[in-house]
């Protein structure tokens, strides 16, 4: 039997661990261009577009200042309801303090929003969980509060 040249293993181990870091990175970066379109979306007041990074089904869970939200289309109403116009929307940041792959499927962003309207500049905070679902990421849980 023919002993592999631990160099030979060595190289072997480091390019799939390279290779799963990339997809990591790739994912996250899929993830972050998610939420870069949610900004846009919601800065051009296009609140369908914006639920578009949002998973579109009954277990989607929204928690805000009111409690939580069940529902894709429960969220969607209370986002149109809560934001009517653009004067109600402003302009949208989000700064992205945390990011984090639990696994193939699973990531976590931790972060802070600020609105920008003429008469007030309300900030806050949220954590999202994002799940691969069909080969796509879409956020399945998101928790955000007014500070």
């Amino acid at each position: 039997m023919k002993r592999v040249p631990i160099f030979i293993l060595l190289v072997l181990i480091g390019c799939n661990a390279y290779s799963q870091q990339r997809l990591e990175n790739d994912d996250i970066n899929a993830v972050r261009a998610i939420l870069k379109s949610q900004e846009t979306a919601w800065n051009n007041a296009d609140i369908n577009t914006f639920m578009e990074g949002y998973w579109q089904s009954e277990k989607l869970v929204f928690v805000g200042s009111k409690g939580p939200t069940y529902g894709f289309l429960n969220t969607l109403e209370r986002y149109k309801a809560s934001y009517p116009n653009k004067e109600a929307m402003g302009t949208l940041n989000f700064d992205l303090l945390f990011i984090e792959q639990w696994d193939e499927k699973t990531i976590q962003v931790i972060g802070k929003f600020t609105l920008t309207r003429e008469n007030d500049q309300p900030t806050g905070f949220f954590t999202l969980l994002f799940r691969k679902i069909d080969s796509v990421w879409k956020i399945v849980s998101d928790h955000s509060s007014s500070s």
